[in-house]
């Protein structure tokens, strides 16, 4: 298989999946959220964190904020922040009221807080989160493709787009978000992300990248005919 001409990340909060990953070298860095924290059972956030830190020293990895309030939502960020050099401080681009993040954004990144903007769909999102990055502190914008794919539009020209937008912040990287298949690698390199995150569960597909096909079908007819056979099927 040869190696994705696009950054990796890991997307999860599975404690032995993330430090397995790592062990292997498999995966160029982390992101988690409150969504994945939960489905893994997570009910001490910090005490997560700083498990997953002890370990994974030299890879970035992404914290999300998780209050609703922006005062509040600051001072989240500081503290996660400070927890490591090669942590990312995840911000929604607005509160759950639509109100938008920008001015947050714009305070940490010119106090030289590494940030992940997350949950953007649309260009004036890129553009107005464009605007409040610091030109001189590194930061991942992460717009939501997967999602966008949800609704029936291709992603790929906005993505396309929103490189563009962030061109002039070479210290920005725009990242592909919610990975719905391996195919989607190709589509966040044919894009000019700079990177992805994949989930565990596709992450393990990409050993398939290079296999020949009549392999796989051949694969496929021999699986179909063995699960026939231990399931006792009869006619």
């Amino acid at each position: 298989m040869s190696k994705p001409n696009i950054k990796i990340f890991a997307d999860g909060a599975d404690v032995a999946g993330m430090l397995s990953l790592y062990e292997a070298r498999q995966v160029d860095g982390f992101t988690t959220n409150p969504t994945l924290m939960r489905k893994a059972g997570i009910t001490d956030y910090e005490a997560f964190a700083r498990e997953i830190l002890t370990s994974i020293r030299d890879l970035p990895i992404s914290f999300e904020v998780f209050s609703d309030d922006f005062a509040d939502m600051q001072r989240q960020a500081l503290k996660i922040a400070a927890w490591g050099d090669n942590v990312y401080v995840k911000i929604p681009v607005t509160n759950t009221r639509a109100e938008s993040s920008a001015a947050l954004i714009r305070d940490l990144s010119a106090r030289g807080v590494k940030l992940n903007v997350t949950a953007l769909l649309t260009v004036e999102q890129v553009c107005e989160v464009h605007s409040s990055l610091s030109a001189n502190t590194p930061a991942v914008v992460s717009v939501f493709a997967g999602r966008i794919a949800d609704t029936g539009v291709d992603p790929l020209p906005m993505m396309r787009r929103a490189k563009e937008i962030l061109a002039p912040h070479p210290s920005t990287e725009l990242l592909w978000a919610s990975c719905r298949e391996a195919f989607n690698i190709r589509h966040a390199e044919q894009a000019g992300c700079h990177i992805i995150t994949v989930t565990h569960d596709i992450l393990k597909k990409m050993r398939l990248f290079g296999k020949g096909l009549a392999e796989l079908s051949l694969e496929t007819v021999q699986m179909f005919h063995e699960d026939a056979r231990a399931a006792g099927f009869r006619l």
